[in-house]
């Protein structure tokens, strides 16, 4: 990434689903105040979004906050009927969202949402980046409307999805069953960046270079991300998202190694010494 005339190399860490539960935002809490997390984006309609940011963002005064857009998870804030169940949840997986996203009054409610759960945010904290639950935004269609509303909410940065392949040395890995799902992830939303990156430009957005934490995705932990950034050896703007969670008792889960990932001061020496600065979404735009 240029800075000036200055090339450099910077390395945001970013905690999605903030606000979702008291587990996330403590996780971001710790996260940011006694480790290396530097920015989270918020869910509008996370069933902790208030305690987030009446008792969490006030503590954290270097916390970089985005929107983390979400239409697949959870209770809309609208009414938009063929993005939810009759009840008001959504129930669209991310097939149907790619091919609805080509019908014009699905789009509009679409819109409708977004710009909903954008203005609750937004009316509560300052807000730096947008980003979405599931990816949802790399969706072409959706994420030129993406775009546009975050040049209309003079929100600065947009996050894109391609990240580079790499490999983690460890069999337990690669014979999860979760691993071969995550590569047709890698080359849906690659593909999908190449598409998006022009929109960036169009509406003169900021984006990442890089994005670790798709081929690994319910995996990662502290060597991932090490060998993650180890892959970029360019100039960059590389950017990690994790699901941290801070857990007393369900230590084995997979949300808690990303927790603890953030806790990890040898991670943080060797991004050093791999020439990455730490950094956060108000300090690259």
């Amino acid at each position: 990434m240029k800075v000036g005339n200055i090339m450099k190399k910077f390395f945001i860490l970013n905690a999605d689903d903030f606000g979702m539960s008291e587990f996330y935002n403590e996780a971001v809490l710790n996260g940011v105040n006694n480790g290396i997390l530097t920015s989270a984006s918020l869910c509008a309609n996370g069933v902790k979004f208030e305690e987030a940011i009446n008792n969490i963002i006030p503590q954290c005064p270097n916390l970089s906050v985005g929107v983390h857009l979400n239409i697949i998870e959870g209770q809309s804030l609208t009414e938009c009927p063929l993005l939810t169940d009759n009840d008001g949840n959504f129930n669209n997986g991310y097939i149907a969202l790619i091919l609805k996203s080509l019908n014009k009054d699905f789009m509009l409610q679409v819109e409708q949402e977004f710009r909903a759960q954008i203005e609750k945010i937004k009316d509560k904290t300052t807000v730096d980046h947008i980003d979405s639950h599931v990816h949802t935004h790399a969706i072409p269609n959706i994420f030129r409307l993406t775009a546009k509303l975050a040049k209309e909410y003079d929100i600065p940065y947009i996050r894109t999805q391609y990240e580079k392949p790499y490999f983690v040395p460890s069999v337990k890995k690669h014979l999860n069953t979760k691993y071969p799902p995550n590569i047709l992830k890698i080359i849906l939303l690659n593909t999908f960046t190449m598409l998006n990156r022009p929109v960036v430009k169009e509406y003169e957005l900021k984006t990442n270079d890089y994005l670790i934490g798709v081929g690994y995705t319910g995996m990662m932990e502290s060597m991932t991300l090490e060998y993650g950034l180890k892959a970029l050896k360019k100039d960059c703007l590389a950017e990690a998202l994790i699901h941290p969670c801070k857990y007393e008792q369900v230590i084995e889960d997979s949300h808690h190694y990303e927790y603890l990932a953030t806790q990890d001061k040898d991670l943080e020496s060797k991004i050093t010494d791999m020439g990455f600065e730490l950094s956060n979404h108000s300090n690259v735009i």
